[in-house]
């Protein structure tokens, strides 16, 4: 008897994290369900609910869909911060589905629907085997922000000598995703770790798009956080290169002191007062600035020899839950049983 081969269709996940921004998500659902219309592929949706204060409004999302397969909620137990809630729905995606590829975006609006279509061009253009970040090009926040991100970027590439181009707005491939289950980085922050894992990436320049909703959660101290958890990815990097940073500062400070020396007991120059004390100060720099590097650099070293986290091992922990909001079979389910006729 003949086997007949059946070909499985490539499947695609919308990978979004939430805290409160019900509202927002709403109104983006429908303009991903017309970006996914032209795609030819199952797309669901995985809303990572990052322990919310605010329950999800009755009948959400109060809509049918035309492209969207399924909306699904996995809630957290308790509050971990973007880039973990970001973790935790590859963690589940990888391990609970058969995408071949997430995309990752975030629900207010700022990654634009419009532009999925445009990454996943130039993710098939790649054999589907890198993962495509949107590089922006332009940004809508207030100017304020805008110099402290481009400082942010200056301190960034000073630190690590990786610049920063991209956001979490991307395209994943399932080979990818394997491969950063064993990231324990990918608990700290999800871009920093891709680059950090030296998977195959491309970059796409695309503009930020504007909030559809409420106002954003993220305040200075947020944004420092989530700034720092990107250099931490590169902590060894950063070590490496403040150590290197004091030992050049030890050795200027020491030619001056040798020069000021010279000058003082080799020639009949006068020497001001305050020489004496600039000598003793940058001493005492060089001699805490090596301390400090020195300290640092160690501590960063005996770190890579343990694993703090990894998600395949502890992920279970922090997941409440999984609640289907949305199911395409079931609404065709229902809109095809027949009533029965009034009596």
């Amino acid at each position: 008897m003949a086997e007949i081969m059946v070909e499985r269709r490539s499947s695609l996940a919308i990978l979004i994290p939430i805290f409160n921004d019900w509202e927002s998500l709403r109104l983006l659902l429908p303009e991903l369900d017309r970006a996914a219309e032209g795609l030819e592929r199952p797309v669901s949706v995985l809303v990572v609910d990052d322990a919310s204060t605010e329950p999800v409004p009755h009948d959400w999302p109060g809509q049918n869909f035309i492209a969207l397969d399924s909306v699904e909620i996995l809630r957290l137990r308790s509050n971990q911060g973007h880039q973990r809630a970001i973790a935790l729905g590859l963690y589940h995606i990888h391990g609970s589905t058969e995408a071949d590829a997430v995309v990752v975006m975030d629900g207010d609006g700022e990654d634009r629907p419009e532009d999925v279509s445009e990454l996943l061009s130039a993710f098939a253009a790649g054999d589907a085997s890198e993962v495509v970040f949107a590089a922006r090009t332009k940004r809508m926040e207030s100017l304020t922000f805008r110099l402290c991100y481009q400082a942010y970027r200056v301190v960034h590439r000073a630190l690590t000598g990786v610049a920063v181009r991209v956001g979490n707005f991307s395209v994943v491939p399932r080979p990818a995703m394997a491969r950063l289950m064993a990231v324990p980085d990918l608990w700290n922050h999800y871009a920093a770790s891709v680059y950090r894992a030296r998977l195959p990436r491309r970059l796409v320049p695309l503009p930020r798009g504007r909030r559809l909703a409420g106002e954003s959660k993220m305040n200075f101290v947020s944004l420092l956080i989530h700034g720092l958890s990107a250099m931490s990815v590169f902590s060894d990097q950063v070590s490496a290169r403040l150590l290197t940073g004091a030992v050049g500062f030890a050795i200027l400070a020491m030619g001056l002191i040798g020069v000021t020396a010279g000058i003082r007991w080799f020639t009949d120059l006068a020497i001001p007062g305050w020489a004496t004390f600039t000598v003793g100060l940058l001493l005492l720099l060089v001699v805490q600035l090596l301390s400090f590097a020195t300290l640092f650099a160690f501590l960063i070293a005996s770190r890579r020899s343990s694993v703090n986290f990894l998600l395949t091992r502890d992920a279970p922990y922090f997941i409440l839950g999984i609640t289907s909001v949305y199911d395409t079979a079931a609404v065709e389910k229902a809109s095809t049983v027949p009533r029965n006729a009034d009596r």
